[in-house]
């Protein structure tokens, strides 16, 4: 098991980075881009009032990314929301490495066919630096959720962090991943 490599961590050293090697015409390997973290995360605004939301957004982010979530503070108090500096109200995981891949696979195969009416992902979500940011909005699209466990559906935002230095090279990097972006 210590041997274990993620399929799509061998597809990536493989195939993915000779073809972008030769397509973006690169001097070094070094250039050629890669996934370095994925930051997934879940706002939960009602935590403020109901501290058991927060709970299982914990257990299903766990859940969904095989890693454990960490609460999130409120980084200023704002009066409008009932918002104190410090309240905790989301939850985040910071995925590296093996359990990187083994995510973002299941995200692209598994989770993102089971969107309803699913036309493909806006590429508008590319930052300028080759970064990459969607939003889910349901969790129940994972298959380790279930469905009758669930306290609240919530949402989710995923950001993929890349070594590329402009959006063309993500967008290619994350194409050759089979990121179902929107035609």
């Amino acid at each position: 098991m210590d041997k274990y490599v993620p399929r799509l961590k061998k597809v990536y050293k493989d195939t993915i980075a000779p073809e972008l090697f030769k397509e973006l015409g690169y001097t070094s390997v070094m250039q050629i881009p890669a996934i370095k973290k994925v930051v997934v995360s879940m706002g939960v605004g009602e935590a403020l009032t109901n501290k058991k939301l927060l709970d299982a957004a914990v257990a299903d982010l766990t859940q969904i990314t095989g890693q454990h979530a960490v609460k999130t503070k409120a980084r200023k108090s704002i009066a409008n929301f009932k918002l104190r500096e410090g309240n905790e109200v989301g939850v985040m995981v910071t995925l590296r490495g093996n359990i990187m891949y083994e995510f973002l696979d299941r995200l692209i195969n598994v989770a993102l066919p089971r969107v309803k009416d699913f036309r493909g992902i806006k590429a508008t979500g590319f930052d300028g630096h080759g970064n990459f940011s969607l939003g889910i909005t349901e969790q129940i699209i994972f298959p380790e959720i279930d469905f009758d466990k669930i306290v609240k559906i919530a949402g989710m935002n995923i950001s993929i962090v890349t070594s590329a230095r402009t959006d063309a090279e993500a967008r290619a990097l994350l194409t050759k991943f089979n990121m179902p972006f929107r035609k």
